[in-house]
């Protein structure tokens, strides 16, 4: 069997039709879902290790199309975040059970294991296959279907990813539906999908406005929101590691990834010594008229220069006509203010990293604080110091669920240098106004049925050892209409390729459908 993975082709505008192709897709992606949900924990594991597999041998191969693809990045470095969110991803998790009955005999309670379904996953242009890597990942720990919307900008790289990975699963034993990509997405048919009581989460990683979409869709959503990252460097800190460490992550993909640092702030009597660590370390200290000039070039009345993210610093400085040495990793731009009158405290997603010096720790606290205050609210921060009291104090003060102590953000954030979760969508808790602070798992995709006992001791506990309700195979195949045979499922046979005249994943009919549905909303018919 050939499995294939439904995409979709906006070949109308109307909301009938467009609700007609997200339909079809949903419903195929629910009855995966609900076979998957019968699997037990020793087939659902094989399943992910053949997927993490896939992931982990395209790593290089899909780091170098997405640079092609998106401009953005270090293709080295996409292939390491690709690497990581393969076999260390699923590694992390390995011991944990999202599939059997949990048994609490002490509390005479029993908690059964329930997959959201659903899941619909938006990807960024920023990391775009290393976010695909992930969200399937923790669906399929947990016995989810999903269904990914690319960016745009990254749709070539993303499609075939999704289309490699589902046919890994389905290999290994998968309902055949369970991973699906909308090929084509528009605005108005990403909404269809989010919109739709069908769809029962949405992971949303992307932009401000994508992730406003998703929570007011109507339907439960998990987003992260804009990182701002402000790092401080104490004076107790070993000043030298500081400043490679700084480097290491504001270099790493060319700050593609939103927990990169974005604001330095270090005090007065550092100031000089931790400028020459960073030159040591291959940054460019600008002078205030490199500062001014990239000012002017970073940020425009529109908002931030896109051409700018993931471009490397030498290739930001020639924009902008700033001579710099050959092999230069950041440009460090020293500013007197932070705040909305100084562009450079914003989030940069470029190997730019702004530098503010201060008199005290206390200033130095408060000015973290005016950066997340900007952007960045509940995402991450980071601290070098050598005095557990400092980084306790300014844990406490600034409002970041991620506080990364003597590491680079940009990987200690995201779990891949420190033992925090290995994610690519950082939950911004109360401070970001989401309703999740923690790095997101697969732990956020499944939510527990417990069988409470009466706790009176007279009343006795039950006997649930042993017991599932999951099952190995033989498994049916998904139908193409999206609705079960009339046993409730279909023998397995080879998935038929679409003829060269109809829509990939549509057949005739259903073209006649839509196209009926459109002409009877535009003549009211």
């Amino acid at each position: 069997m050939e499995p294939q993975v439904r995409t979709l082709v906006d070949i109308s505008g109307s909301p009938a039709a467009l609700k007609g192709r997200a339909d079809l897709v949903l419903e195929r992606a629910r009855w995966a879902a609900e076979i998957f949900q019968r699997y037990d924990r020793d087939l659902t594991m094989a399943i992910v290790d053949a997927v993490a597999a896939a992931a982990h041998g395209n790593a290089g191969r899909y780091a170098e199309w997405a640079v092609k693809e998106t401009g953005f990045g270090v293709v080295e470095h996409k292939r390491h975040k690709n690497e990581m969110t393969a076999f260390p991803l699923v590694d992390f998790y390995r011991d944990e059970d999202f599939v059997n009955p949990r048994i609490d005999e002490a509390r005479k309670m029993v908690e059964i294991p329930r997959p959201a379904g659903v899941i619909m996953a938006l990807t960024p242009s920023t990391n775009p296959i290393a976010t695909i890597n992930y969200k399937i990942l923790i669906s399929l720990m947990t016995r989810n279907a999903i269904v990914i919307s690319p960016h745009p900008a990254a749709r070539e790289c993303s499609v075939d990813a999704a289309r490699a990975l589902a046919q890994a699963a389905v290999e290994a034993g998968a309902p055949d539906g369970v991973i699906q990509i909308i090929e084509d997405p528009t605005i108005p048919l990403v909404e269809q999908f989010m919109g739709s009581p069908k769809t029962s989460l949405i992971l949303a990683t992307g932009g401000t406005a994508m992730v406003r979409s998703a929570y007011s869709s109507s339907s439960p959503a998990i987003g992260v929101g804009p990182g701002n990252a402000p790092v401080f460097v104490d004076s107790s800190a070993d000043l030298s590691k500081a400043a490679k460490r700084i480097v290491e992550s504001k270099s790493f993909d060319n700050s593609a990834l939103c927990t990169n640092e974005s604001v330095l702030i270090t005090l007065a009597e550092t100031d000089a010594r931790l400028r020459q660590c960073f030159k040591q370390a291959r940054a460019h200290v600008c002078d205030d008229d490199d500062v001014a000039r990239l000012r002017r070039y970073l940020f425009h009345d529109r908002g931030f220069n896109i051409e700018c993210i993931g471009r490397d610093a030498v290739w930001i400085a020639q924009e902008c006509g700033i001579r710099v040495p050959d092999g230069t990793l950041i440009l460090l731009a020293p500013v007197g203010q932070i705040g909305v009158e100084e562009p450079l405290s914003r989030e940069k997603l470029c190997p730019v990293l702004a530098y503010h010096t201060v008199n005290s720790r206390r200033q130095a606290i408060a000015q973290a604080r005016a950066v997340l205050r900007l952007a960045g609210a509940g995402h991450s921060a980071a601290v070098h110091t050598g005095d557990e009291q400092v980084a306790m104090q300014f844990a406490a003060a600034v409002e970041a669920y991620r506080v990364v102590v003597n590491a680079p953000c940009t990987q200690g954030a995201a779990g891949f240098q420190t033992a925090l979760a290995p994610t690519f969508t950082i939950g911004t808790g109360f401070f970001g106004r989401s309703s999740v602070g923690e790095n997101i798992g697969p732990q956020h995709l499944i939510q527990w049925t417990r069988l409470a006992y009466n706790s009176d001791a007279s009343e006795p506990f039950g006997h649930y050892h042993g017991l599932s309700s999951g099952f190995s195979g033989p498994l049916p195949e998904a139908p193409a209409d999206g609705v079960p045979g009339s046993n409730g499922y279909r023998t397995p046979s080879p998935s038929p390729r679409p003829s060269q005249d109809t829509l990939p994943g549509v057949t005739r009919d259903e073209l006649r459908r839509m196209i009926a549905e459109e002409l009877r909303a535009v003549l009211g018919k």
